[in-house]
């Protein structure tokens, strides 16, 4: 993405130390693509070389949302997808939107229900799980919280052990969204919706 230069600049790929390579290249679902050296590898997530700049940070975040991606999450993946896109657009962070509009995809979301996030949970294409769940997240970046009323509608929907990791992906991404964009990475929502690639989320 071209742009203006972030506040906090990455730590280029070729300056990481043997630490740094050893502890974020785990990190990767298929490091091996970016270290091929050949004329498709592409080219290390930004964020993680952004996060290069604080290793120790960086092996307490990177599990977290691992784990939101892993074997031990209890939510749907494209259900997980929705939310993060969610937060993307209500922050305007335009680093989680061209990542999790790709992730999002591979999950089976739909172009049409991606491009109706950015119209958010009144629009007509969602189950009464995804409604909920876009409430939820929009109240939560809005008020804080989750009301009453659409607390009660995701309690119908999902066990105390998804409302608990629902809440975590709202909040965990807020945090991350809010980082990108005061650093000045990637931040603004992309009018041309265009992909990124990349790796991690």
């Amino acid at each position: 993405m071209s742009g203006p230069d972030p506040r906090l600049a990455p730590l280029p790929f070729a300056e990481w130390d043997d630490h740094t390579r050893n502890v974020l290249l785990s990190h990767l679902r298929r490091p091996e693509l970016y270290l091929s050296g050949g004329p498709d590898a592409p080219p290390m997530p930004i964020v993680l070389e952004l996060l290069a700049r604080h290793v120790a940070l960086s092996e307490s975040w990177l599990p977290f949302t691992d784990m939101l991606a892993g074997p031990g999450s209890r939510l749907r993946p494209d259900l997980r997808e929705l939310l993060i896109l969610r937060v993307a657009v209500q922050t305007r962070s335009g680093y989680e939107w061209r990542q999790h509009r790709r992730m999002g995809a591979d999950t089976g979301l739909s172009g049409e229900q991606i491009d109706a996030v950015r119209i958010g949970p009144t629009a007509d294409v969602w189950t009464p799980t995804e409604r909920a769940a876009l409430w939820a997240t929009d109240e939560m970046l809005e008020d804080f919280t989750v009301s009453e009323r659409t607390w009660d509608a995701l309690a119908t929907h999902f066990d105390p052990g998804q409302l608990l990791e629902l809440l975590f992906v709202i909040g965990g991404y807020l945090c991350l969204a809010t980082v990108l964009n005061s650093v000045g990475l990637e931040a603004g929502l992309p009018d041309d919706q265009a992909d990124g690639g990349g790796d991690p989320g």
